[in-house]
């Protein structure tokens, strides 16, 4: 294989280890039925052929074993996650502060980067009152409000998004809209914008 090759197979397999990250977190978030256990295999599978091909530069040796420590990382990170949740050791987060502060029932405001403070807030009022065991950990539902934040400021231009935990049906959902302005400003009224909350 000539060196072009391993370089276009390289950026190929450290590729699917972003899409496996991405995947994992799909899948703790509520999104995929199924842990993505083949994309992984596949991983794997390349791993092995790349390791058993003769790699002449130093560079194609280094770039390797770095995908391949990136994607160890996540599997060890990813294989704990699964058997808390197979465990039922997912724990709900301490209490939030005082109302005053953070309310998700009135509205937590989200930026780019999301407040500890407004995460354990929303999580523990859309999970809190649960009498069934919790399938979602608070860094799955961070990681699922920074997503959501940054699809619906990519959509509209917005500065921040607020979230608000809502109960329709009988069922606690949480709920967000753009807003103009920086978390901690007044909120404008622009239309709702809403994404698809973690299951519980």
């Amino acid at each position: 294989m000539a060196t072009m090759a391993y370089e276009h197979a390289i950026d190929r397999l450290a590729q699917e280890v972003r899409e496996l990250r991405i995947e994992f977190e799909r899948f703790f978030a509520g999104d995929l039925p199924m842990p993505p256990e083949g994309l992984r295999a596949q991983i794997q599978a390349h791993l092995r052929e790349l390791r058993n091909a003769n790699l002449q530069s130093a560079v194609d040796h280094f770039r390797l074993g770095s995908v391949e420590a990136q994607f160890n990382a996540y599997s060890e990170l990813y294989n704990r996650r699964l058997r808390e949740r197979e465990e039922g050791r997912v724990r709900l987060p301490p209490p939030p502060p005082p109302a005053g502060r953070v309310d998700p029932g009135g509205g937590v405001l989200v930026g780019a980067e999301p407040d500890p403070a407004a995460v354990a807030a929303l999580f523990q009022g859309l999970y809190g009152r649960s009498s069934r065991a919790v399938k979602v950990d608070l860094e799955t539902f961070r990681a699922y409000l920074t997503s959501q934040v940054a699809t619906i400021r990519g959509k509209t231009g917005c500065a921040a998004v607020q979230f608000r935990v809502a109960e329709e049906n009988g069922k606690l959902k949480l709920k967000a809209r753009p807003v103009a302005g920086e978390p901690g400003a007044a909120p404008a009224a622009p239309a709702d914008a809403r994404g698809r909350t973690p299951r519980r």
